[in-house]
């Protein structure tokens, strides 16, 4: 539809192809066309959020000329401010500019609250549980796309750290896991969670971006050489875990596509364990297959090609960390890639016999 003035014809459309009275709420469908209409791109998103965080570092900058950090208990009471501020705003309007204004606020207002509470000697992981339940009762009460998106990731992060703490590092299996778990559940039963409420519906689209980002960050750290001590001996369990997952979104897909031919099945399940057998040690690279075979379920562009760009980087960085000669390297992702356009090949021929039927 280009304009709302198509509605009615297509919905006389629907009616003569169905051939039967049916009944439309035409003022509805029209709210919601131009509620979408209104909706702001991806990059304005961005922009906005951006915008948001340079504005957090020069009001900090500010406080701290100002001398107001010195005081604990200001610190804390303007943090406090700060957070429902952002909260009321969204209440009030979703207008781009309130957007920008409630996610300065936001920031400025978690930094205000962390500032303080180490100022009063908080140990970190009772910080952590705060910032964790305030990420949450956000998300309750708000259901902006950009502050939701900001409240998951402080939740998921704050949670991260809260494992960490103590040098704790092996628990980021745990991390990788939820992450992984609550990510699939969400996109799986994507269908039942829009329809449920109004609330859920909204709040859909920035948990989904916001849980990607959070098992991103979580891949980063254990394909990332270097920037946790874990044990070498362990790094297989995060791997178990997303396979499983790979698995059960695999078999989705077949079901999906319609593959019914032993031969081609066997095929798929042949080229999944010798992917998904490779990356045992490198479970960076089986979450990003994750994500992109989650993506792929739903049609999820931006998730597909966040998906894939980090599918690249950490193969990349895979094949970087490991102690081979520069050909033997050449020869694995050379023989990597032929596997992937091979499945390439086998899913566009399967969707255009599919397209013929």
């Amino acid at each position: 539809m280009k304009n709302s003035k198509n509605i009615k014809s297509l919905i006389d459309s629907i009616q003569n192809i169905e051939g039967q009275e049916l009944t439309f709420n035409e003022e509805a469908i029209k709210y919601e066309y131009e509620n979408q209409n209104d909706e702001q791109s991806l990059a304005i998103k961005i922009l906005s959020i951006f915008g948001g965080l340079l504005s957090c570092i020069t009001f900090l900058g500010f406080l701290f000329i100002a001398g107001l950090y010195n005081s604990k208990e200001g610190l804390l009471i303007t943090g406090i401010i700060f957070v429902l501020c952002a909260v009321g705003l969204n209440k009030i309007s979703d207008k781009i500019i309130i957007d920008t204004i409630s996610v300065s606020s936001y920031v400025i207002g978690f930094t205000l609250i962390w500032m303080s509470l180490e100022r009063m000697n908080f140990d970190e992981s009772s910080i952590q549980i705060i910032f964790i339940f305030v990420g949450i009762a956000t998300l309750i009460l708000v259901q902006n796309y950009i502050l939701s998106f900001i409240a998951t990731l402080a939740t998921n992060l704050s949670f991260l750290a809260l494992l960490l703490e103590g040098n704790q590092y092996d628990l980021i299996h745990v991390y990788t896991f939820a992450m992984v778990f609550i990510l699939s559940f969400l996109i799986l039963n994507e269908g039942k969670i829009i329809t449920t409420s109004k609330k859920l519906s909204r709040l859909y689209n920035p948990l989904r971006i916001g849980l990607i980002f959070s098992l991103l960050i979580g891949l980063i750290f254990l394909g990332k050489k270097g920037m946790l001590r874990i044990t070498p001996e362990y790094i297989w369990l995060s791997s178990i875990s997303i396979i499983l997952f790979i698995v059960y979104v695999i078999i989705e897909l077949i079901n999906i596509l319609q593959v019914k031919d032993i031969q081609s099945k066997i095929g798929i399940y042949i080229f999944t364990i010798l992917i998904l057998a490779s990356t045992v040690l490198s479970p960076a690279i089986s979450g990003a297959i994750l994500i992109i075979l989650l993506s792929f379920k739903v049609n999820y562009k931006t998730g597909l090609a966040i998906g894939i760009i980090a599918f690249i980087y950490f193969v990349s960085q895979y094949y970087y960390d490991l102690k081979f000669t520069l050909l033997t390297k050449s020869i694995m992702m050379f023989t990597t890639g032929i596997l992937f356009l091979a499945f390439y090949l086998f899913t566009h021929k399967k969707l255009s016999e599919n397209e013929k039927v």
